[in-house]
């Protein structure tokens, strides 16, 4: 693996990687600031939860020790989390900060896909808390081994030191003194959170959610309501879109990100149909597992032509014998730079290339 195909593997093994273009358009919220999270005010009880480091973001905006960017519900009586963090002590971590948000209990984690960066603190919320998922998601952390397989073996062993490596590279090369300081302290945060992450996995219990559905399913906590919805397999094969109706709002996972998703665990053809029934949904706002808030449904088509080019050009390599790692370097998907800024070169996430040669085989495509 050459240099710049690991460092592609290690941003998105940590998921931090920038949002799209059309992404990055979309107007500043009202923040909440705690020590961990940012909170941006969408909508009226409706919150995107980012992690920080002491209000220091790490790269393009999270820090990624403590996983996917969640969303807040503070409804009449009680607060509904879509995800869970990385590990216990993020989850603890999120709940102190949520005190400046609100007093009301989280009754509700909703766990929009089974990888490590939405399931992992579930062992934190006590048997009033119901933790809702699809029937997938249960089944895979009961049977899966998620703590010895991808996306959370690769991640949590090596993308930590690669990003103290690229820090601490930065630093090296920056004359301006300024620049010089900022980017010290954010090696120095990079150091301590890598520290605290080596110890923190080890709390690491997985734990399967205690209500699951199959298709649909609706919440109503006071007046707002909130539908659970399977659209079709993708990222995975038990993704939830999570949508507000009245608001307008959906919470995607990693279904739909602002920006490359981890393609390891992925059902491709069926992924680009989940996301049209996607964006047959009446939403003026998605909230994505990582990058940015956007409104464009434009950027959800510009990602299912880019599953389509890859699909592609990696069928084109797999018939001429190509094995799967030399075909994650020589993928070209630079024409799709413009909705998806993080692709700067030749080259594709290895674990996702892997996986599409594996799910060709189970489809026996060509």
């Amino acid at each position: 693996m050459n240099s710049r195909t690991a460092i592609l593997a290690f941003c998105i093994g940590l998921l931090c990687l920038t949002g799209g273009a059309r992404a990055q358009k979309a107007a500043p919220y009202p923040v909440v600031q705690g020590k961990y999270y940012k909170f941006e005010k969408i909508a009226d009880g409706v919150y995107y939860a980012s992690p920080e480091l002491n209000g220091t973001p790490f790269p393009f905006g999270s820090n990624p020790f403590f996983g996917a960017n969640l969303v807040v519900i503070v409804n009449k009586d009680d607060v509904v989390l879509v995800d869970s963090p990385t590990t216990p002590r993020a989850a603890h971590a999120l709940l102190a900060d949520l005190k400046g948000l609100t007093s009301k209990p989280v009754r509700t984690v909703i766990n929009t896909h089974w990888h490590y960066d939405h399931t992992d603190a579930n062992s934190v919320f006590g048997p009033e808390v119901q933790i809702i998922a699809h029937d997938y998601v249960r089944q895979a952390i009961e049977k899966f081994d998620i703590l010895n397989n991808e996306p959370f073996y690769s991640s949590s062993r090596n993308s930590g030191r690669v990003l103290v490596a690229r820090f601490q590279k930065q630093v090296d090369a920056e004359t301006n003194p300024a620049r010089k300081a900022a980017l010290q302290k954010s090696l120095a945060d990079a150091q301590a959170a890598l520290r605290e992450f080596t110890g923190d996995i080890k709390a690491i219990r997985p734990t399967p959610p205690n209500l699951t559905y199959n298709n649909r399913l609706v919440l109503h906590r006071g007046t707002r309501e909130i539908r659970l919805l399977f659209l079709g397999r993708g990222h995975t094969g038990g993704d939830t879109v999570v949508f507000l109706p009245k608001e307008r709002i959906v919470a995607t996972g990693d279904l739909m990100e602002s920006r490359l998703a981890y393609m390891g665990s992925a059902f491709f053809d069926e992924w680009i149909a989940t996301l049209g029934a996607l964006n047959r949904l009446d939403w003026a706002v998605t909230l994505p597992g990582h990058g940015v808030p956007f409104t464009d449904k434009g950027l959800v088509t510009a990602y299912q032509a880019y599953l389509r080019d890859v699909m592609a050009q990696v069928a084109k390599l797999r018939a001429a014998g190509v094995s799967p790692d030399d075909a994650a370097k020589r993928v070209d998907l630079r024409a799709h730079a413009k909705s998806f800024p993080d692709i700067e070169d030749v080259g594709a996430e290895p674990r996702g290339i892997r996986r599409l040669y594996a799910w060709m085989d189970e489809t026996g495509r060509k």
